[in-house]
């Protein structure tokens, strides 16, 4: 699969390559919950938390390779339920975090497999990278060069796999400057309530 590679130019696939790092080196959503995972959990559980939002894409992915991307943004509703969906389940875990932060040392922290699992939804329940994937990968697909759906499939998961390390840095980079406030687990606990509900209201505002 990945020798469909060589639809693009070298110079082209270049640009591809640096224009996916500058979007997933910005921080936005996935990068915030991460850091906020290995805040809350340490450097193995932003990590996870990183890997699980990495996992999300995939599904991003199938369905730009699959058409249905285009589908889905032209159905506002859709659009909408899934964005409330994903502001909910994210401000649900801002008030499990924020009520951690009432309980003892080592309490209500999230385990690895759990930031995993609550990257991977909460990129699911997010419509952004639905539209972003529309907007992007086209400019870089040769339809003369092969079947769409396989360009659009390896560009995709590129895209996905230096996201994943990207944002899976930030992880772990965040659970070491946490590991500075080990002692002041209630502190952190609310801190990273403050970045899920953040990006709640975020996701939940934005059109």
């Amino acid at each position: 699969m990945w020798d469909q590679i060589a639809f693009l130019p070298t110079q082209e696939f270049l640009t591809f390559l640096v224009g996916g790092l500058i979007v997933n080196i910005a921080p936005g959503q996935d990068v915030v919950f991460a850091s906020a995972c290995g805040i809350q959990g340490g450097p193995k559980v932003g990590a996870m938390a990183g890997l699980g939002v990495g996992a999300g894409a995939i599904w991003h992915v199938a369905l730009a390779a699959l058409g249905l991307s285009a589908l889905v943004a032209s159905l506002p509703a859709a659009l909408e339920v899934i964005r409330y969906a994903g502001a909910g389940y994210l401000l649900y875990i801002a008030w499990k975090s924020w009520r951690a932060g009432a309980l003892a040392p080592g309490q209500g922290v999230p385990s690895a497999r759990k930031a995993f699992l609550r990257g991977a939804l909460t990129n699911v329940l997010n419509p952004k990278p639905i539209l972003f994937f529309l907007a992007f990968l086209p400019q870089f697909v040769h339809p003369e060069r092969g079947p769409v759906w396989q360009q659009i499939l390896v560009l995709g998961l590129t895209f996905g796999l230096t996201g994943t390390l990207v944002t899976m840095a930030y992880g772990i980079a965040a659970g070491h400057a946490g590991r500075v406030l080990g002692d002041r687990m209630a502190v952190v606990n609310k801190i990273a309530a403050v970045m899920f509900a953040g990006l709640a209201a975020r996701l939940a505002l934005t059109e």
